[in-house]
């Protein structure tokens, strides 16, 4: 059959618009403020063979995935799909998940009783059971420990629901009136996707769908390998880690090569860090998704999303690695693991593409959970990842209050969380001389303070970047350190990165969250002078910041060229400025150990 690519460019668009779809579905109809505000979800339709035709605008580490899962799906249940059937699944061992809050929602579409395609939707829930709330405790030392496991199953038998796996998930958490209307904004989406792909397939027959699918595939194919093609040959190596656990952390390796050969990119964990007792291990999927993502991210160009593109990109990692773990490892916190995989393979790709790539993001969401009980004895928990800033690069400051590029969410707005929630938010805010010094500076680094104003509760808290902050790029400085902070009426509290329990707050308490600042990028003492008053005017940096760190002397509000001049030169020669930024930064903000 001859491929009319007015017609696939066509069906392409209908497909993202109905991934979309799904999408706007559960934002419109979600319970928890974590799937609903954060939106800490994501969509997908696939065809008849389970591979991926199109992607919601969403999470790009659940959008990755979705191979692995629907591989899993299909093999088990071969042609046992039926009309009106939805699968359910979380099980990162043996059914392709990721973690556990992840539940995977399918559905099979049919037409004329063939099977023709799917439609899928993937949303963390706000509370799986487990050792502790939200299902993200970091301490967890294996999968049992993290809550429910639910294997492939059949949520709805050809159209009739299994009251006793809705009945066993409501048993299972915290949370049961968030966690069960976001399992049914799942459903809806999916029945919604299901009657979209129906009308898009009868539109142009079922046999000319399927055989424009395999072209949508191939077409990708060979748009990413013309891409790679225009890369130089080459093996690249790069290394990154996360700061360790509890109160005296070891160092976690992530260590990655990036082998461009000809029209294929080969990546490689080799050397990272064996698989740890702790939560933070990442499952294969999650390996892969964030393969995809560093690829599309460093490349560029319009490339359809769907799975052909991925057939150039190979991953692999030691089995047992942190990044390719063996049950029974915990990964209910497998997400600052996912972040900084991206970050050291932006680190392989920035010696290959340095004047596309941007130093280092503020290290990825944060992951504050505060859980309890109301005075109505209701059940409430403060979820939703806190992000973000983005490394300076060739063309411009990191930006600042933005979604890492691995994880696509949003910052839940504070009036929503006092509304709903006893809490009061005490600061939200950029936190001033944050971010890493550069020709063009990191994002600055993101603080938010809650004030529990129910009886008690319990802290669990996911961070990172305070020992090895993000890196800089071209003679760009690291970034600013992240901070976990206690205020009580008596005393001030610092938590490790990770604490390795539950943290109790009792009423008035005040957790404070202050994330890492973003890597610079180039010669701080080659950055505009004219940008470095622009950011005095924003109330990001300080006078004598600039003075101290960029060499820019201000008086009465303007730029005092001779004297910019001398400072600089001095500058230049004793480079006080790489450690002076640091000092101004804690000057900033409220450790009263600094």
């Amino acid at each position: 059959m001859k491929i009319d690519p007015i017609t696939l460019e066509i069906i392409q668009n209908a497909l993202g618009a109905i991934a979309d779809e799904l999408a706007l579905v559960i934002m419109r109809s979600a319970y928890s403020n974590i799937v609903r505000d954060s939106m800490d979800y994501s969509t997908a339709v696939f065809d008849h063979k389970g591979r991926t035709i199109a992607q919601g605008l969403t999470t790009p580490v659940h959008l990755g995935s979705f191979p692995d899962a629907m591989q899993k799906l299909t093999t088990l249940y071969e042609d046992n799909f039926f009309p009106g059937d939805i699968f359910i699944f979380n099980d990162p061992y043996g059914s392709g998940g990721m973690h556990l809050p992840d539940f995977y929602i399918i559905k099979p579409v049919f037409i004329d009783n063939r099977l023709e395609g799917f439609v899928g939707t993937l949303a963390h829930q706000c509370d799986v059971g487990g050792i502790a709330p939200g299902g993200m405790g970091v301490f967890a030392s294996e999968i049992y420990q993290e809550g429910l496991r639910i294997p492939t199953l059949k949520l709805y038998d050809a159209g009739e629901p299994n009251t006793a796996i809705f009945r066993m998930i409501e048993k299972n958490t915290r949370e049961p009136v968030n966690v069960m209307g976001d399992i049914r904004a799942q459903i809806a989406a999916c029945n919604n996707g299901e009657g979209a792909l129906q009308k898009l397939i009868k539109v142009h027959g079922v046999d000319k769908f399927r055989h424009y699918m395999e072209e949508l595939h191939d077409y990708a194919e060979r748009l990413i390998r013309a891409e790679i093609l225009l890369l130089p040959d080459g093996t690249f190596f790069f290394e990154d880690c996360l700061d360790g656990m509890g109160e005296d952390p070891e160092t976690i390796w992530l260590r990655v090569s990036l082998t461009i050969a000809g029209d294929q990119v080969l990546i490689d964990w080799a050397g990272t860090s064996d698989q740890v007792k702790f939560a933070i291990n990442g499952t294969f999927p999650t390996t892969n998704a964030m393969s995809y993502l560093a690829v599309r991210c460093a490349l560029g160009g319009s490339i359809p999303n769907c799975e052909g593109y991925m057939r150039a990109i190979t991953a692999t990692a030691p089995v047992g690695s942190l990044v390719n773990p063996v049950e029974p490892a915990a990964c209910g916190a497998r997400g600052i693991t996912c972040f900084r995989m991206f970050d050291a393979l932006m680190g392989a790709f920035a010696q290959v593409l340095p004047e596309r790539i941007p130093a280092a993001n503020e290290g990825g969401s944060s992951a504050p959970h505060i859980a309890g009980r109301d005075h109505n004895n209701k059940p409430f928990m403060v979820s939703g990842g806190l992000m973000g800033a983005w490394g300076g690069s060739m063309a411009r400051d990191g930006q600042e209050g933005i979604s890492n590029p691995a994880a696509n969410l949003g910052n839940t707005p504070i009036e929503l969380m006092e509304a709903r929630l006893p809490i009061e938010i005490t600061k939200y805010s950029f936190v001033e001389n944050s971010g890493g010094p550069g020709r063009h500076r990191g994002g600055a680094a993101l603080q938010r303070g809650y004030r529990l104003l129910a009886d008690e509760a319990t802290l669990i808290m996911r961070s990172d970047r305070r020992k090895v902050t993000p890196y800089g790029l071209l003679n760009g400085l690291p970034g600013t350190p992240s901070w976990n902070i206690i205020n009580s009426a008596t005393k001030q509290k610092i938590l490790p990165v990770c604490p390795m329990e539950g943290v109790q707050m009792v009423k008035h308490d005040e957790f404070v969250h202050i994330q890492a600042g973003a890597g610079g990028f180039g010669n701080p003492l080659e950055r505009d002078v004219e940008r470095v008053l622009q950011d005095i005017q924003n109330e990001l940096i300080t006078l004598a910041y600039a003075a101290d760190v960029y060499g820019v002397v201000i008086s009465d509000g303007t730029i005092d060229a001779k004297a910019t001049e001398k400072k600089r030169q001095e500058l230049k020669i004793n480079e006080t400025f790489k450690t002076s930024y640091l000092e101004h930064f804690y000057n900033a903000i409220d450790l009263k150990f600094a």
